[in-house]
């Protein structure tokens, strides 16, 4: 079956950065676009960033514009989020998910869009 796990999650100081793996399995990984969604306490689950199924195309939330990277190495089968100048809302479990659908659609970020999902990472920025 299709299994997500990500990893790099921590505690970080305001200003710092931290590197986050989805490796996936069970699935064809080139056939996904894959997103990072993150969830804060008593908040919603927040769009962060998406990248197309050859890693050619990627969109971030304005949130994270200019922060945040997410890359993808199909031939490992994982995904990253590279997070840099991090600050304390960034603080949430983040999640990565895949998806078969439109690029069109999925760049709306609506997480009922996603097929599959990890478990969660948490990341904590202190200030």
């Amino acid at each position: 079956q299709v299994q997500l796990v990500e990893s790099g999650g921590g505690l970080a100081q305001a200003g710092g950065s931290l590197r986050l793996s989805c490796a996936a399995s069970g699935l064809i990984f080139n056939s996904y676009v894959m997103g990072w969604f993150r969830q804060a306490p008593g908040k919603e689950r927040e769009f962060v960033a998406i990248i197309s199924k050859n890693g050619l195309f990627t969109n971030l939330s304005d949130s994270v514009k200019g922060r945040f990277t997410i890359s993808r190495d199909n031939a490992k089968n994982t995904g990253y989020l590279e997070m840099n100048r991090l600050k304390p809302e960034d603080t949430a479990v983040y999640y990565c998910a895949v998806a078969t659908g439109p690029w069109s659609r999925m760049t709306k970020g609506i997480p009922n869009d996603y097929n599959n999902w990890g478990q969660g990472t948490q990341v904590t920025v202190s200030s």
